[in-house]
């Protein structure tokens, strides 16, 4: 059984997450809470599997990604989706909406040093790369734009289990958590720049 707590400051969110996660026979919402601060005294308390806790763009996601978050998605992502993100990150993978982790990299960005003011010295983190593979790199590269294993897959022409055992080469090699800290190494290398403006 997944124990979950969830936290928004919208009840009727909140009962709308319930209602989807108690129908759910290897879920079960353990605890709501309507604030930040009601939500951690309640996460030490009951020592939850997992949070489900709305958190505004971009950067409260920055500090979220600190503080050990393992997954992100819309609140207008369909219901299948949020079940199975629960599923992952409770698994011990990490789960990013595609359209989150771009505006996400787009902030994160920002606070790096600017390649060109740095003279030719290699991007920050691009020595971790070094005994990742040509290949391994391209799915790094992919993995920063937000594409699943599926998407990556497709890109690549390969299949979705080759995707997965590079994107684990990834993890083990870069000693990197999840695919959130993978990202954030392909930006710091130099892999991946933001969005050009549109």
């Amino acid at each position: 059984m997944i124990r979950i707590l969830l936290a928004d400051d919208q009840p009727l969110v909140r009962t709308g997450f319930r209602m989807i996660l108690d129908a759910e026979p290897d879920m079960e919402v353990i605890a709501e809470a309507g604030d930040g601060a009601d939500a951690v005294r309640q996460a030490r308390r009951l020592r939850p599997d997992v949070v489900v806790m709305d958190i505004r763009m971009p950067v409260q996601v920055v500090g979220a990604l600190r503080a050990g978050a393992s997954g992100f998605l819309l609140k207008d992502t369909h219901a299948d989706r949020l079940l199975e993100a629960i599923r992952v990150v409770h698994g011990g993978d990490a789960i990013v909406d595609p359209v989150v982790t771009r505006r996400l990299l787009d902030q994160f960005v920002h606070r790096l040093p600017d390649p060109a003011s740095a003279g030719p010295q290699p991007a920050a983190g691009a020595d971790r790369l070094s005994g990742t593979t040509g290949r391994e790199r391209e799915v790094l590269a992919l993995v920063a734009q937000g594409l699943s294993n599926a998407e990556i897959a497709a890109e690549l022409v390969v299949t979705e289990t080759t995707v997965k055992t590079h994107v684990h080469h990834l993890l083990t090699k870069l000693g990197a958590r999840d695919r959130v800290q993978l990202v954030v190494l392909a930006y710091e290398a130099g892999l991946t720049g933001p969005r050009p403006p549109s």
